[in-house]
């Protein structure tokens, strides 16, 4: 591999490692196949980044779930080809679905279940209230552009800045 590639390869690897979306290998197998102007097979995959052809093909299999890679025939082989997506439009609105928007709809989903507990006991606290209704209003918000962004829709950014968080601080002072 020349010196260019492996730098990029290792850099989208680094990337990678720190999304909380891909391993750092997988990184680098999309940045390879990315390189590279035809498909590669698992056994030129596995000899360009030096990991065994178990280890890349387990790895193939999670960036073609997210999109990221494509298997590919090529005429005269018996072998799978990969080659890496390059509708990173279409991309995102996977990640953004699948992994962002999800913890977006965890969090509404735990607000909710915290107010039908405050509401079966004494009662809440007034700042605990405020946070939750604060909290709620923000994943809204952001649930309702993620929609719009994975629909390929406009996402309107007034709501966000009109989402203002009050949390009341000690002493009965509040904060914009």
């Amino acid at each position: 591999m020349d010196r260019a590639t492996a730098i990029f390869v290792d850099g989208i690897g680094t990337a990678a490692a720190s999304s909380g979306v891909l391993s750092q290998l997988q990184g680098r197998i999309f940045g390879l196949l990315y390189f590279r102007d035809g498909p590669l097979s698992l056994d030129e995959i596995a000899a360009e980044l030096e990991q065994s052809k178990s280890n890349v093909s387990i790895n193939i299999r999670g960036l073609i779930d997210w999109h990221l890679v494509r298997r590919s025939r090529q005429p005269g082989s018996r072998r799978d080809h990969y080659e890496a997506a390059t509708d990173f439009f279409r991309v995102l609105q996977e990640i953004m679905e699948r992994r962002f928007r999800w913890c977006v709809r965890l969090v509404l989903a735990t607000l909710g279940e915290a107010e039908r507990a405050f509401g079966e006991g004494r009662g809440a606290p007034p700042f605990a209230v405020a946070r939750i209704a604060a909290l709620k209003a923000f994943f809204t918000v952001v649930d309702a552009g993620m929609g719009a962004f994975t629909q390929g829709k406009p996402m309107d950014p007034t709501g966000l800045m009109n989402v203002r968080v009050l949390v009341p601080q000690k002493g009965g002072r509040g904060r914009a």
